[in-house]
């Protein structure tokens, strides 16, 4: 393959671009955040499904992932380029169906169904989301900030104001939802309502739907991409495979993916069960979600800038050493007040939000590496096997909070019932410890193994940007 730059007439990258970037982040984690938050605890306590048996569906949905996210980042390699661009084009495809596949996995009256119906209905609509029409909206999207600019400080920009859009639309989900889901039994017990789920779940889906297409209406691909009418010019999937697999630093931004995402969807999803059990205050919810979004939007004005000074790789090093710190120091404080939990979450989030607003950038770091070491480049399958290596994260963390739940003894149950202090203290420590290991490792990695400072980028830019000057 091939890249060039589209003719003069196209806009420059700009504000557009980033609003519209934002915004598909927005359509993302409406659904996805949605489902990482609350997929668990609507089937435990409003299906009754054990959540042992929730987590192996998380888990055994990404075997499904293994071929969908690979096979929708070859089509977007290799297929024509449509007057809606390469990318842009699933996304106005597929928005509807995946937000409605969204609001199914939500019905409350399949609470009335026999149990084997229950599990059945969970693991074909969660499958037909997120495998289908999720990967096909979310694919195309990761993939297209490589093509809306090949400027590698734009692409910095781009990640943070995608960081910001999945923040915003974290904070909204954050915040709002556990007002309206829960309620507080005879006992005092926090107890979710299941028609209210359903409800949330379909106002999310449609918001997921608008901005998905706002997205869409917003962006513009400026880097066109080839593709060989003779196939033997350039290598088959096998081969770009066999390629990307020993690409060292693809190997090292999947590990980090998978121990990020371990950590932070890990909290999330022990996170409802903390407040709920542990605290027993669902209402500080809503505060804690604001905190965290504050948090993270602290470091949007600089996070650019000090990836432009010192380098993604050393600026997220720091910011995950501090998450560190922060969880393992929970962990070991067993702190009882949610308001002080909540505090030394802010200064762990800070940290984080380093590392999230730049996560993305890396991607098309590696793709520019890739492309200098290998002379092609594949940018929809250097992002499907990036993808896929989070939604192994994401199963993970589904089935890792399902399993620790049933082993430290959770009660699956849809009447509130109160869970013993041993099972609580399980449910801090796993909200704690496991996150803080989980972010040592990413800093470990980022700091001593990840091959791509701020020197390496500068140089990788300059000979792509030689190469294309030589082709025009």
């Amino acid at each position: 393959m091939s890249s060039n730059q589209k003719n003069q007439s196209v806009p420059p990258f700009g504000i557009k671009d980033k609003i519209g970037y934002m915004m598909g982040d927005f359509g993302n984690d409406f659904t996805f955040l949605f489902a990482q938050m609350y997929l668990m605890v609507f089937c435990t306590d409003v299906l009754g499904i054990g959540a042992g048996i929730v987590g192996i569906i998380l888990m055994s949905a990404r075997i499904v992932d293994a071929f969908t996210d690979a096979g929708m980042g070859r089509i977007c390699d290799i297929a024509k380029p449509t007057k809606d661009g390469r990318f842009r084009v699933w996304i106005k495809r597929m928005a509807v169906p995946m937000g409605l596949s969204s609001m199914l996995i939500y019905m409350y009256w399949v609470k009335d169904f026999p149990d084997t119906m229950k599990i059945v209905w969970v693991f074909v609509t969660y499958i037909l989301w997120g495998s289908f029409f999720y990967t096909a909206c979310n694919i195309p999207y990761g993939s297209m900030s490589s093509v809306i600019t090949n400027d590698a400080k734009e692409r910095a920009s781009l990640s943070v104001f995608r960081t910001v859009g999945a923040v915003m639309a974290g904070m909204i989900i954050g915040m709002v939802t556990p007002q309206l889901v829960y309620r507080a039994n005879e006992a005092g017990q926090q107890v979710i309502i299941p028609e209210r789920v359903t409800l949330v779940a379909v106002i999310y889906g449609i918001l997921a739907i608008i901005f998905y297409l706002g997205c869409f209406k917003l962006t513009t691909e400026r880097v066109q991409i080839q593709v060989d009418k003779d196939a033997k010019k350039g290598p088959g999937i096998g081969e770009t495979l066999k390629q990307l697999v020993s690409c060292g630093p693809l190997l090292v931004v999947i590990g980090v993916a998978l121990l990020l995402l371990i950590g932070s969807l890990l909290t999330s999803t022990m996170n409802t069960y903390l407040y709920k059990d542990y605290f027993n205050n669902t209402s500080v919810m809503a505060l804690a979600s604001l905190t965290s979004t504050l948090a993270m939007l602290l470091m949007a004005p600089f996070a650019t800038k000090l990836a432009g000074k010192f380098g993604k790789k050393e600026v997220c090093s720091a910011g995950m050493l501090l998450a560190t710190v922060m969880f393992l120091l929970l962990w070991v404080l067993k702190v009882k007040s949610p308001m002080a939990f909540i505090a030394m979450l802010f200064v762990s989030n800070v940290g984080m939000g380093i590392q999230s607003m730049l996560t993305w950038a890396f991607i098309g770091d590696v793709i520019d590496y890739q492309e200098i070491k290998t002379g092609t480049r594949c940018d929809g399958t250097v992002y499907a096997i990036y993808s896929f290596s989070r939604k192994l994260a994401q199963a993970a963390a589904g089935g890792l909070g399902g399993f620790v739940l049933v082993a430290i003894g959770y009660v699956s149950s849809t009447e509130g019932i109160a869970q013993t202090d041993s099972v609580k203290a399980g449910i801090y420590n796993c909200s704690t410890l496991l996150p803080g290991v989980c972010y040592l490792v990413v800093f470990l990695l980022l700091a001593f193994v990840y091959p791509l400072g701020k020197k390496k980028v500068d140089e990788n830019t300059r000979i792509l940007a030689e190469r294309r000057q030589a082709q025009k």
